[in-house]
């Protein structure tokens, strides 16, 4: 067998409960575990019900759990998730569904589960774990589950603090002796300061609150100086009488650099400006720079499509997933790999006041000085993971 931290061995000796689950850090060996456990279960199964693996989506339950395994297991033991949302493990016929959308829920309904796991499930739709629940229905039933902390009113904590018959287990990144030192050390220092530090170094469900980037120093991220040479983008946050936010960024080293902004503010003006006018508003932030491609806000489709007609620049849509984008963002300051030319000012008067929406019960933003700040978390989410910058230490 497989060499186990204490904390692993504790799971795979006492986890005999109907509810099973590994919260806290990230990389603190939760997933890791359950590449032996997921077969262990499959084994025990009697052919009472049906055999169910759920994560965010496929692609997340593909690269968190199946993909690993097959290198584990050889892809004789680990298939593929085929176009009808099943996957062969260890002989047996499974299902591979994603639960990030109330959708979802009409893909159990009715069927009765003999064994499932739950990959991220903080990051479901309630709705589909409320379903799993009813699910869950035949007297060999079991779950097994990870998840990395969310804010203290979750759904998911308020289930974990039931009296239903769960196992639980909660996980800092110092339980997992087989990490090198640097790399929890390089791990808590990009967290340090955030609430993802609370709940991906310590394991806390905890509140997000206050300034949303509290690491922002203007002598560590404001530079006199910017690169003359590298990859060039521009990214944008479209806006009509909201502001519109876009940036000229030069990435060098593995570090982003904010080279040129502008930021049209229409209500402030009085005035809506058309896309012409916007178009040769990037074409005068671009120069003559060779730019990669521009960045765009998802939403803002006529815009996009103004930019394809022209046929100078290559458009690609925003990767616009907000709470990865800021938690990956932060880490990515923390580490010194975003720097802001002292000329954007309204970028750096963004960071002073971006902020978490303390009433909101969950991990929202106030939408008030955001335009900036959601334009740089495009470049982030987007060009940045396309050119390798970016890691996923998520689960």
């Amino acid at each position: 067998m497989a060499e186990f931290s204490t904390m692993q061995r504790e799971y795979w000796n006492r986890a005999t409960h109907r509810w099973n689950v590994k919260a806290g850090a990230t990389r603190s060996g939760k997933t890791h575990l359950d590449y032996y456990m997921i077969p262990k279960r499959i084994r025990a199964c009697r052919g009472n019900g049906l055999i169910l693996l759920l994560g965010n989506t496929k692609s997340t339950l593909e690269r968190n759990i199946l993909d690993p395994m097959r290198n584990l297991w050889t892809p004789a033991l680990v298939g593929n998730i085929s176009s009808n949302n099943t996957v062969n493990l260890f002989g047996r016929k499974c299902y591979a569904l994603g639960a990030d959308k109330v959708s979802q829920v009409t893909k159990i309904q009715g069927a009765g589960i003999e064994y499932c796991y739950g990959d991220e499930v903080t990051t479901w739709n309630e709705e589909v774990f409320q379903m799993l629940k009813s699910r869950l229905s035949t007297p060999t039933s079991c779950f097994d589950g990870t998840c990395n902390p969310g804010p203290p009113s979750h759904w998911f904590k308020t289930f974990l603090e039931s009296d239903a018959d769960i196992y639980q287990q909660s996980y800092t990144i110092d339980d997992n002796p087989f990490l090198s030192k640097s790399f929890v050390e390089n791990l808590k220092r990009e967290y340090a300061g955030t609430v993802y530090y609370d709940r991906y170094i310590l394991g806390l469900w905890a509140l997000a609150d206050g300034l949303v980037y509290p690491m922002f120093d203007k002598d560590k991220h404001v530079v006199k100086e910017a690169p003359e040479k590298g990859e060039w983008y521009i990214s944008v946050d479209y806006g009509t009488m909201n502001p519109f936010a876009a940036g000229l960024w030069c990435t060098n080293n593995g570090v982003a650099y904010l080279v040129r902004e502008y930021y049209y503010d229409g209500r402030k003006n009085r005035r809506q400006k058309t896309d012409d006018e916007y178009y040769r508003d990037i074409e005068e932030l671009a120069g003559d720079k060779a730019i990669r491609y521009i960045v765009v806000d998802p939403s803002a489709a006529s815009f996009i499509t103004l930019i394809q007609q022209r046929g100078r620049y290559s458009v690609i849509k925003a990767d616009n997933r907000v709470l990865d984008g800021i938690r990956t963002t932060a880490g990515l300051l923390n580490a010194g790999k975003i720097k802001i030319h002292e000329s954007c000012t309204d970028c750096i008067r963004e960071f002073r006041s971006y902020s978490w929406d303390e009433r909101a019960g969950e991990d929202k933003v106030v939408k008030e000085s955001d335009h900036a700040m959601d334009m740089m978390r495009y470049l982030v989410m987007t060009a940045m993971r396309r050119i390798g910058e970016v890691y996923d230490v998520y689960v």
